[in-house]
């Protein structure tokens, strides 16, 4: 794919997803980049959410380091600070996208989806606040998800 620019600068290769992208679209580095074990829960639970008529959509997966500061400055931009754009947007050091450990799901059904099944897959929401927003706990088909953070300012991980 070539390495097409998508919004505000930013390019496939660093991270961005075009319109459309899913979890089967190993061409897509947001997709790629992904952890292995996540990557393999999200397929097999798109697989079965397909059987009741829901396609998931990645909104974003693996981002470069680059790209997330990229987002992180136009969320202290929108936001009027970087206290309020903390709750919406991590570090580059921070953030569980840079990793490859975490991914933003689309469309509402989708999520909604998630929401009743991922646990069967390890895929549980993480902040109250992003419904969009997965990660891989392979724990929680035996124990359910964890509690959910009100939003990433309050997720110990992002206070390094």
């Amino acid at each position: 794919m070539p390495d097409r620019k998508v919004e505000s600068g930013s390019s496939v290769a660093g991270g961005a997803v075009p319109d459309g992208v899913n979890v089967f679209d190993d061409e897509v580095p947001a997709v790629a980049n992904l952890d292995a074990d996540l990557l393999g829960a999200l397929r097999d639970a798109a697989t079965d959410a397909q059987h009741d008529g829901v396609e998931f959509v990645l909104n974003s997966g693996w981002r470069s380091a680059e790209y997330q500061e990229q987002l992180l400055r136009e969320a202290v931009s929108e936001y009027g600070s970087e206290a309020e754009a903390a709750r919406w947007v991590a570090t580059s050091t921070t953030s569980a996208h840079v990793s490859g450990d975490a991914v933003d799901i689309g469309p509402s059904d989708a999520t909604t989806w998630l929401s009743a099944n991922g646990a069967l897959y390890g895929l549980c929401q993480i902040y109250l606040n992003e419904p969009w927003h997965y990660e891989l706990r392979p724990e929680a088909g035996l124990d359910g998800c964890p509690p959910l953070y009100v939003d990433p300012t309050h997720d110990p991980r992002m206070q390094q």
